[in-house]
């Protein structure tokens, strides 16, 4: 018994380990694709910017959506990228994240055929992968909070695309803790993901990134 106990502590040890290891390993991979503010004007030949989908409340966009949507429009308004991507989850009828994404840039001032929608950004695995293969994308920076964008700059390096990240912490948000303890998991995740690299739950057709954004307009 003392030596079955031994054993399992050892394979708990191990395994934690590794998870340490490879949260540690996206995170030095990608930190120096992560762009400050003063330093994103520098960017050049963006062909989108990816506001990458995080909750909505009835129809309007979550508290950290609507910081990642501000920070995206700020990003177009400095002529960092002329289209944003609003990638979210339209799996449902009544769960629209990306026509709400896209009303929300339409009124603080960016023109609807510049916002593409796709409505099947599940995960950011699924985000990254469908910008790539489906829109075309071959230079991007992502838009969301710090803590997320160690990630999905590890998936975009993983799945072929030049990618800069830029922070979306405009303002604190309850639950870091679990958010931040959620996210070592996520990472180890999309790290297995990414040796394999499967392919999204959906893909289509084609729609170019340089053409008219009101294609995957569906009202």
């Amino acid at each position: 018994m003392k030596k079955l106990i031994k054993y399992v502590l050892i394979i708990i040890s191990i395994i934690v380990l590794v998870v340490f290891l490879i949260n540690i390993h996206i995170q030095l991979s990608t930190k120096k694709q992560i762009i400050c503010d003063t330093n994103y004007s520098n960017l050049e030949n963006i062909d989108c910017i990816i506001v990458l989908g995080a909750g909505i409340w009835g129809n309007k966009p979550s508290p950290m959506l609507e910081d990642r949507l501000l920070k995206g429009i700020e990003l177009y308004n400095n002529n960092v990228s002329a289209k944003i991507i609003m990638s979210g989850d339209h799996g449902k009828i009544d769960y629209d994240e990306v026509n709400i994404m896209k009303d929300y840039a339409i009124e603080n001032g960016v023109p609807s055929e510049n916002i593409f929608m796709d409505h099947a950004g599940f995960s950011s695995y699924d985000s990254v992968y469908r910008a790539k293969e489906i829109f075309k994308a071959k230079k991007v920076v992502l838009v969301t909070q710090k803590y997320h964008l160690y990630r999905s700059l590890y998936i975009a390096n993983e799945l072929g695309l030049e990618a800069y990240g830029v922070s979306s912490d405009l303002r604190k948000h309850k639950g870091t803790i679990h958010r931040e303890i959620r996210e070592i998991l996520a990472r180890n995740k999309d790290f297995i993901k990414c040796i394999f690299k499967p392919e999204p739950k959906f893909l289509g057709n084609s729609i170019p990134i340089t053409g008219n954004g009101d294609v995957t307009n569906d009202k």
